[in-house]
């Protein structure tokens, strides 16, 4: 501020060939523009309606898709989902849980999650009837578990992590409560029909892929898979008429030489991306 102080004050209005100025009067002078520019009307952008069920805006409803009335299932879902899906504009969470009665679908929004924080989250963690929904060596196969329950005898809560597959691995390592309950996963050879966002491999499926077939083994109820998923068919399926492109996995471009980036240099990521080709286990991306 002294540099400029100076440089305003080494010419003397006189040299300057300017009259001098009262400074209470330029004052005055800022106040009234700056008066009038707080008094032009702002401009807001219009927000297009939107559908308070599927939370799609109005002209592009998905309801005429879901079922007219909310599937009645035992289990309850808890979709833990990364901050960075809320801003998505294609989503498949909301559809999800306008599918659902009230109650059944919770979404908890966050990175980390710990007993003082979410005490309702941890308690559901320490739940014995508690799933999470997450592949790795200790999973077991989802359909074996339940296999000998009669249908209804547990009401199973199902957590499964909504975020990108790094972000999801990131807040399963990183959260003790999600070591709690018990990991499974799913082992029905299954391609996700999300083909307007990128997969890491043929077999990850979406959060909405996810809780319908986990939902379907859980009510023993093939129809249920089917319900969930013609609310994504009809999304996917109207983005591509509107020009979305098809978006094959990462898998799918690296066996068919058609991947266009460059390969990493990274010895992890260079294993990482070759088990893309030789992982089959099913994965909620």
């Amino acid at each position: 501020m002294d540099n400029v102080h100076s440089l305003y004050s080494s010419v003397t209005p006189e040299e300057n060939g300017t009259e001098t100025c009262d400074s209470s009067s330029t004052e005055d002078g800022l106040v009234d523009a700056f008066g009038d520019l707080a008094a032009l009307p702002v401009e807001v952008g219009e927000r297009r309606p939107t559908c308070l069920r599927c939370r799609r805006p109005q002209k592009v409803c998905l309801c005429p898709f879901l079922p007219s009335q909310p599937l009645e299932v035992s289990s309850c879902l808890y979709v833990v989902q990364h901050p960075a899906e809320e801003s998505r504009v294609l989503r498949t969470v909301p559809l999800l849980a306008a599918c659902l009665p009230q109650g059944k679908c919770n979404v908890i929004v966050g990175r980390r999650f710990n007993e003082e924080k979410h005490p309702e989250l941890a308690a559901v963690c320490r739940d014995s009837r508690t799933l999470i929904l997450y592949p790795g060596p200790k999973s077991q196969n989802l359909e074996e578990l339940v296999q000998y329950q009669e249908v209804g005898t547990v009401k199973h809560n199902v957590i499964i992590i909504d975020g990108t597959w790094s972000q999801a691995k990131n807040m399963f390592l990183k959260n003790s409560l999600f070591h709690l309950p018990k990991q499974v996963q799913l082992n029905r050879t299954l391609s996700s029909q999300y083909v307007i966002r990128t997969q890491p491999s043929n077999i990850c499926l979406s959060t909405l892929e996810c809780a319908a077939v986990a939902l379907s083994i859980l009510e023993r109820n093939d129809d249920i898979q089917e319900v969930l998923l013609r609310p994504l068919k009809a999304l996917c399926s109207f983005q591509l008429q509107h020009g979305a492109q098809i978006h094959h996995s990462k898998e799918h471009l690296l066996k068919n030489g058609m991947y266009d980036k460059p390969m990493p240099k990274n010895k992890r990521k260079i294993k990482r991306m070759e088990k893309l080709v030789s992982d089959h286990n099913i994965s909620p991306r």
